[in-house]
């Protein structure tokens, strides 16, 4: 599997967003958390994951990018536990860190690949 977070891969859809937040489920796996819904089987949108990093605990707009390239770099990474688990079928998805902790990649990438697995689990 590629590596690489194409455009078609991000979730920018007011629709299918409105939709997470309403009818979504979560998983956690702390400070991180996914939220995720799945498509009409007639979407031809395939998995569209959104990344976001609270104002909240971080208010400088520097320190919020840093966490959402890190968030996004880890989804990257590690996106084949994901694509195991849902096969063909779309999915929409939101990965928010939640938390004033600054923790370093290694233990984000850690967490991430924990969440995912936990995703994984929950769908099955």
């Amino acid at each position: 599997m590629k590596q690489n977070y194409p455009k078609a891969e991000k979730l920018k859809t007011q629709k299918h967003i409105d939709l997470l937040f309403t009818k979504g489920k979560s998983v956690s796996k702390y400070p991180l958390r996914l939220v995720y819904v799945a498509l009409e089987e007639g979407t031809d949108a395939g998995l569209q994951m959104g990344v976001s990093v609270s104002k909240k605990y971080f208010k400088r707009a520097n320190k919020r990018n840093y966490f959402k390239r890190v968030l996004r770099e880890t989804y990257r990474k590690n996106k084949s536990i994901i694509y195991d688990a849902i096969g063909e079928k779309p999915y929409a998805m939101m990965f928010f860190y939640q938390a004033k902790d600054k923790l370093s990649y290694q233990e984000i990438e850690q967490k991430t690949i924990d969440l995912f697995t936990k995703f994984k689990d929950a769908i099955q």
